[in-house]
């Protein structure tokens, strides 16, 4: 075939129908919310699940932030291997292996081996994410996938609201037991596999498969130093000291090694030359700042209704409904407008403005302020959320070509996991060490306050995790929940100041008009059906 057959193959691939786009997302929506079912579930459940596994607040952080890290990790692998292979086969081993990972938690009898089973499902989530959006780019055109990108963010949003509502009522029922929030996800990822089956059949550029084995295994050690630094500073070792210097310097070394693999090999993970641009650079700083802004704020919601404010699970996640609501009217709202204008810097902005306004307004919150106030701090968060993550995406998809799609894609989403990693753990041991320190204060302050504290510190409530406050004694159990709801304020706080970097960054984005085609350039490789 010669290059002139070839570039006109390429460029007579015919565009899909919108009849056809649906079909696809029915089954990769499917996959993506019971990926998000499966987080939000979890993080509106973990109280009660800690509490029965005897867990401590460090393995409640962790519970959360080994399936992050695993999702950072993995996302740049999925979504360089999703411009080198078919699509269709990466999503559906994504699948199983989620499918695997959900029975794996809902058997754990243990805290670290629930852990290890939310890798599991963190590595599987890294590929839903990754291809979802890899998809989504090699079907739509940037010009109107600002709609279907609202879909996908709206799908995000009714899985946040549903999940903690599906976690608490699973909970909250005794003839279902918390397992039953990871069992729950596996008929809807069998579902999905069926239609992707059947449905999805996208056009592959036939390439030599080169793997990046040396920079996937640098950048999984470059996000996982910072992450493991976080979570032991403070209590392990102190924040100023030689073993936070090695984290650190180790961190700076390998990001350096991995920089030079990544300029020299033939097939990058994370395409420099993508990421030296003007807006891809922006959009990372920005889906960084959100990342932290949106998972290491909102996955603490659920813990401060129930163990600050006294609710169940249940009306934990009837509570946590403005801020979902927020993100589906962000994300499908702007979705549409963009589309129709195709302007979509301007909801960038509004969006790094609403954020940050909500943070403020949380981060003022204690464990008696009124619920309107709370409310219209997540109502802002969830508009600010919903407004930029898809739209980040979507300003960087326009600026490469569809040979590109996968690693530019999953490069933005990898640093907005990044920041959701670190920020929980981060923000993690900041509310840990808060409410130790809010609890011991409150100890010294009673009857034999001193020999009180110093138990307190050596051995928690004896045989009952701090987290299980229905079981500790009521003066220890008013200390707890004064204590949770006063610290929690704080982490919104830091989430804050995050989202100011944020906003500068989606500020300073040039906004490009959005192109009506799939490809960006003439490509010459041979196509052939996915």
């Amino acid at each position: 075939m010669t290059v002139t057959e070839t570039r006109q193959q390429t460029l007579a691939a015919p565009e899909l129908t919108h009849k056809e786009i649906l079909e696809i997302l029915i089954g990769l929506l499917a996959a993506l919310f019971t990926a998000m079912l499966s987080s939000t579930i979890v993080s509106n459940a973990l109280p009660t699940i800690i509490a029965d596994l005897e867990g401590t607040q460090t393995q409640y952080t962790w519970v959360l932030t080994a399936s992050l890290l695993a999702t950072t990790v993995s996302t740049p692998i999925w979504g360089k291997l999703s411009d080198l292979v078919s699509k269709k086969l990466l999503v559906q081993l994504a699948i199983s292996v989620f499918v695997i990972g959900s029975a794996l938690a809902g058997l754990s009898h243990n805290v670290p081996f629930l852990i290890g089973a939310r890798v599991l499902q963190g590595l599987a989530m890294g590929g839903l994410m990754a291809l979802a959006q890899a998809i989504i780019g090699a079907a739509i055109p940037p010009r109107s996938r600002g709609r279907y990108s609202g879909y996908m963010g709206a799908v995000m949003a009714v899985a946040t609201v549903s999940g903690p509502l599906i976690g608490g009522v699973i909970v909250d029922t005794s003839w279902l037991g918390w397992r039953w929030c990871f069992y729950v996800c596996v008929p809807l990822a069998v579902v999905s596999l069926v239609i992707l089956q059947k449905y999805l059949h996208l056009p592959l550029l036939k390439r030599k498969v080169q793997i990046d084995y040396l920079g996937a295994v640098l950048i999984s050690i470059a996000a996982s130093l910072p992450l493991l630094w976080v979570t032991f500073a403070g209590t392990k070792f102190a924040w100023m000291s030689w073993q936070s210097a090695l984290f650190v310097g180790g961190t700076l070394l390998v990001g350096f090694l991995a920089v030079l693999v990544e300029n020299r090999v033939a097939e990058p993970l994370v395409p420099l030359k993508v990421v030296r641009e003007r807006t891809t650079a922006l959009a990372i700083v920005a889906s960084l700042s959100v990342g932290v802004a949106m998972f290491g704020s909102a996955l603490f919601l659920g813990q401060y209704f129930q163990i600050a404010r006294g609710y169940s699970p249940t009306e934990a996640g009837l509570l946590t409904i403005p801020m979902m609501l927020g993100s589906f009217i962000g994300s499908a709202g702007s979705g549409q407008l963009i589309t129709r204008y195709g302007k979509w810097k301007r909801y960038l902005v509004s969006g790094g403005v609403l954020l940050l306004a909500g943070l403020l307004i949380l981060g003022t919150i204690d464990h008696s302020t009124p619920y309107w106030y709370v409310g219209l701090g997540m109502l802002a968060m969830g508009l600010g959320m919903g407004m930029t993550m898809q739209n980040l995406v979507l300003a960087v998809q326009n600026t490469v070509d569809v040979t590109q799609i996968g690693a530019s894609s999953a490069t933005v989403a990898f640093f907005r996991s990044l920041g959701g990693a670190v920020g929980v753990s981060a923000l993690g041991a900041v509310l840990a060490a808060r409410v130790k320190d809010l609890i011991v204060a409150g100890v010294l302050a009673g009857p034999n306050g001193a020999e009180a504290a110093r138990k307190l510190q050596e051995g928690g409530s004896g045989s009952t995790s701090l987290l299980d406050v229905k079981n500790l004694p009521p003066q220890l159990a008013a200390l707890v929940r004064h204590a949770y709801g006063d610290a929690t304020g704080r982490i919104f706080l830091i989430a804050a100041a995050c989202a100011v970097v944020s906003l500068i960054a989606v500020i300073f984005i040039k906004e490009v008009p959005l192109r009506k085609t799939v490809n960006k350039v003439e490509v010459v490789e041979e196509l052939v059906e996915d």
